[in-house]
């Protein structure tokens, strides 16, 4: 997400306090009391126990810092996680004087819109327990490709609970070893990514955290990553084919969030890597003769946004009269801006438009194989040496036109701030 439709998107969940016994998940409580033992449920869905791992000092622990957006976790929430949204200088880049009262002033136009989308998940969004699911199936990777680590997963949201400082500030009592910063973004921008580095190290600062730290910066075409989002995509393209009806053929939509265009003139690579994640999936699938496009969705201000637009592709698509199975390419969970987004919204314009068909394809959530590609990319990312930012592949990847990889050693804006809490 990036700027994206806030009654739509961005999320993060405030968690319920959350502390597990030794090598579970650590899912800061708002204000950072231990309050409840969270404990590791096994996939059969029978009774949860505590799964504890054998201690030893020697043993060295390696904290594992998933980044996301996140999302309200009740109707209260919503307002001051738009506040907190809007406020980020690396989504509204204006002079910092001015930030703050329009950043209010556009989270208050926007809240009614914005309740009106959660209602439909039930008052709050998803991501921060997909997320927890995520960290548990790949703190339980990890743990089994290499015993004689002990590794934790941690969750830093950086719109809401649990925040950043709160990440940090788990990290240090569990008194890790080293850090692996790993972003639940596949590509790269400085309004995702980039926001959320700027904001942990002011967390570590505040907070006097100091370790040995390394970053996976992204990883838009990793090789497991295409072949598990493949999989997943080919799964919805064989159910959905015998379902298009009067002879029109399938074409998949690569639906992910869209960016103003002055963003990527200003050298933000996030287009450039959304179009090589598709290019990777789309020679894992291998499907002869392929139809498919990438679009960008949830425009929400009047600058000019990089394009297609979703809405222009389902226009486009009822004009050639083809089914589309739409995949979100940019997001690897389900939260408001595919729930509702494109399960509702872009289902019933398409429905309007005439399009034959409409399909969409799921995000990878805790899908086994997508897990092991995460699992890997820590792996490799622990033994790259003296590299302490790695792309998926070791160096950068993105050209020298795009001056916003983080590889040029370009910050984006930041401005030290208390995030807005509800009360």
């Amino acid at each position: 997400m990036t700027g994206g439709h806030p009654a739509r998107g961005q999320e993060i969940a405030a968690p319920p306090a959350r502390f597990p016994l030794r090598g579970g998940v650590i899912s800061h409580a708002p204000h950072g009391r231990l309050a409840s033992l969270h404990t590791l449920t096994l996939a059969s869905g029978m009774s949860s126990h505590p799964i504890m791992q054998p201690a030893s000092p020697t043993r060295p622990r390696v904290a594992i810092v998933l980044f996301n957006l996140g999302g309200p976790d009740s109707p209260e929430a919503v307002r001051p996680f738009l506040e907190n949204l809007f406020m980020d200088p690396a989504i509204l880049r204006v002079p910092g004087f001015v930030r703050k009262p329009l950043g209010k002033f556009i989270a208050r136009r926007r809240t009614a819109a914005a309740s009106e989308n959660y209602a439909i998940l039930g008052g709050k969004s998803p991501l921060l327990p997909l997320t927890e699911e995520q960290a548990e199936s790949l703190q339980a990777a990890l743990a089994g490709q290499a015993p004689d680590t002990e590794f934790r997963c941690f969750i830093a949201m950086r719109y809401w609970h649990p925040f950043a400082s709160a990440a940090a500030q788990a990290v240090k009592e569990w008194g890790a070893d080293e850090i692996v910063l790993l972003p639940l973004y596949p590509q790269f921008s400085t309004t995702t990514t980039g926001s959320s580095l700027t904001d942990w190290n002011e967390a570590c600062e505040r907070t006097g955290l100091s370790l040995p730290t390394r970053t996976l910066c992204c990883w838009h075409s990793d090789d497991a990553f295409a072949t598990a989002t493949a999989a997943l995509l080919k799964r919805s393209y064989d159910a959905a084919l015998p379902q298009v009806k009067d002879g029109a053929k399938l074409r998949i939509l690569f639906s992910a969030h869209g960016l103003p265009e002055s963003i990527v003139k200003q050298g933000d690579p996030y287009q450039w890597q959304v179009e090589r994640s598709v290019a990777a999936v789309v020679e894992k699938l291998a499907i002869p003769g392929l139809d498919h496009e990438i679009c960008y969705q949830s425009r929400v201000t009047p600058q000019k946004w990089i394009g297609p637009s979703t809405e222009e592709a389902l226009e486009k698509a009822a004009a050639d009269k083809v089914a589309v199975l739409v995949h979100p390419i940019a997001f690897v969970s389900e939260h408001s801006e595919t729930l509702v987004e494109l399960d509702v919204e872009y289902k019933e314009l398409a429905h309007k438009n005439g399009v034959p068909g409409y399909f969409r394809a799921p995000a990878q959530n805790s899908d086994p194989a997508f897990i092991a590609a995460l699992a890997g990319l820590v792996e490799r990312l622990r033994a790259s040496g003296d590299r302490t930012l790695c792309s998926f592949a070791g160096g950068r990847q993105c050209p020298k036109v795009h001056s916003g990889c983080p590889h040029t050693g370009v910050k984006p804006p930041s401005s030290p701030r208390t995030p807005k809490v509800a009360a």
